[in-house]
């Protein structure tokens, strides 16, 4: 087995998110459900709703490409692998990403739909209220893989989110495939409980077939997984099924299971909680990048842990403090 080039190669959704503040009072008369993230279907009700929005600021995001981000800024090398549209916001996202030193080179799509946004509503708690058009980034073709780069990755890591479409579907399965043959560890978020609902027997099967080294999910999502409503019934379900299990736990910290032995750390400490957006995108970001170094699992969950307290005490979901300071005191 060669010594991969990269850290980690991600597939997933090319998105700018777009975030403004909001009250309560706003999220209940759109009828949405705070702290949730619900599906926009069509680019006319996108726009709609992009029109009642206050103020706001244009951020790319996107599941993986941010924890991509946190793992750049840590001083890790990156590949992604995502679809966006020939337009103004493909373009702020392809420009976004490569700045952050990550690879990106999947060609843009002509025509519609545009490239996805995420309207972001922020209340003043911190919690954050999504509604996301997915656009562009569910037509990612297998044919798009650059499958050199996937298996010169130590990691290949898959989001949950565009698990939903046929087409990014088969190509994250050829993309699988092609890390297994190179050896390569597979990372896999569960990323939310719709999307858990709708793929439960494929994930499993994907557990059950042993594609999976690392599975992360929050609370919700790993009793959404195993059908339970105790995470520790959760958890215990999961944990001899895939060689790593990483939960994450709000405010109680986190934790992770290998070979039967469960390790957790406290949450970080934050002055005051402005925005949770990209929490677990970053936790990621921390644990992943210190195993690509060869740290324990404690290690690894506290630099993840650190990295997630970073995001949530600003807005958006890319990191706006030096990562590499705050690593160096976790890490050593």
């Amino acid at each position: 087995m060669t010594t991969p080039q990269y850290d980690v190669v991600a597939i997933g959704n090319a998105i700018v998110d777009i975030l403004a503040q909001t009250d309560d009072a706003f999220l209940a008369e759109q009828g949405m459900t705070k702290g949730a993230m619900q599906l926009i279907f069509s680019p006319e009700e996108a726009d709609a709703l992009y029109a009642k929005m206050g103020p706001g600021r244009e951020i790319s995001g996107g599941s993986a490409a941010n924890t991509l981000a946190g793992i750049a800024a840590l001083g890790g090398k990156c590949g992604f692998v995502g679809q966006v549209a020939d337009d103004q916001l493909g373009q702020v996202f392809a420009h976004d990403i490569r700045a952050a030193g990550i690879r990106f080179d999947t060609p843009e799509r002509a025509g519609a739909p545009t490239t996805g946004r995420c309207l972001i509503f922020v209340t003043p708690d911190g919690q954050r209220t999504m509604n996301t058009f997915l656009g562009a980034s569910h037509y990612l073709p297998e044919a798009a893989l650059d499958r050199a780069l996937i298996a010169d990755a130590a990691y290949l890591y898959i989001e949950g989110y565009l698990w939903d479409p046929e087409e990014p579907r088969a190509a994250m399965r050829a993309a699988i495939e092609v890390a297994r043959k190179a050896s390569r560890q597979i990372a896999f978020t569960l990323s939310a409980e719709f999307v858990i609902d709708r793929h439960r027997a494929d994930f499993h099967d994907l557990i059950d077939h042993d594609l999976i080294d690392i599975l992360f999910a929050n609370e919700a999502e790993i009793m959404a997984l195993t059908e339970t409503t105790d995470v520790e019934a959760a958890i215990a379900a999961v944990q001899d099924k895939v060689p790593t299990v990483v939960v994450t736990l709000a405010e109680q910290g986190a934790c992770a299971i290998r070979g039967g032995k469960r390790t957790t750390v406290p949450a970080e400490p934050v002055a005051q909680v402005v925005d949770t957006t990209g929490a677990g995108d970053l936790f990621a970001a921390g644990f992943l990048h210190a195993q690509a170094r060869g740290h324990d699992l404690e290690t690894s969950l506290k630099l993840g842990a650190v990295c997630a307290a970073e995001i949530i005490s600003h807005f958006g979901a890319r990191p706006q403090v030096d990562l590499k300071a705050l690593a160096a005191k976790t890490l050593g």
